[in-house]
């Protein structure tokens, strides 16, 4: 059995990682994402992903798999990224508030030793109560979500945020656990 290591440092990515193995490492990619250019589209995302896990099979001499993941929560054409501050993730959070928007995963494996690669992506609606700015400044000001996509963290919001979820909750939080699965089955 090849060896995993999950490409990214996100605490998450590790957590949802674990449903499907215990047996992992994990190595931060080196690929700068300032110079990607990313786009709304699926196949955008899933590219950005591959370029992470790339940048480490590069440097391999081992047989391994590596999984790498990017997350991009979508309103209209809008991508949201992370908030820089406070003001901007309040932004964020009030753009959604009331209203549905998608968190888009693309998610990469490649094969250290042979250079062969899978790439994915999963699609999950998320719509959000109406929500107060008292509701959004105590959530930004309790969890500063600078770190996240669209200024949250769909495992940290309060009951009151979320009226629905289309799809599967592990994709919002940053892995698309059922699709990765598939993924790692056939390149075993």
């Amino acid at each position: 059995m090849k060896k995993i290591i999950l490409a990214s440092s996100s605490p998450r990515r590790r957590e949802l990682l674990t449903k499907i193995t215990k047996d992992f490492e994990i190595v931060a990619p080196t690929f700068d994402e300032s110079k990607f250019s990313l786009s709304t589209n699926p196949i955008s995302i899933e590219n950005l992903s591959l370029s992470k896990a790339k940048s480490i099979s590069i440097k391999l001499t081992i047989s391994a798999l590596i999984i790498s993941a990017d997350t991009v929560v979508i309103y209209g054409e809008r991508i949201m990224g992370k908030p820089k501050n406070r003001e901007e993730a309040y932004d964020m959070i009030k753009t959604l508030s009331g209203k549905t928007h998608h968190v888009i995963t693309g998610v990469a494996v490649v094969d250290a030793e042979t250079g062969k690669y899978t790439t994915s992506h999963d699609t999950t609606y998320v719509t959000f109560n109406d929500l107060s700015d008292e509701d959004i400044y105590g959530y930004i000001d309790d969890k500063k979500p600078y770190d996240k996509a669209g200024a949250y963290g769909i495992q940290e919001l309060p009951e009151n945020f979320v009226k629905s979820i289309d799809g599967e909750f592990d994709n919002v939080m940053g892995l698309p656990t059922k699709i990765l699965i598939n993924i790692l089955k056939d390149m075993k």
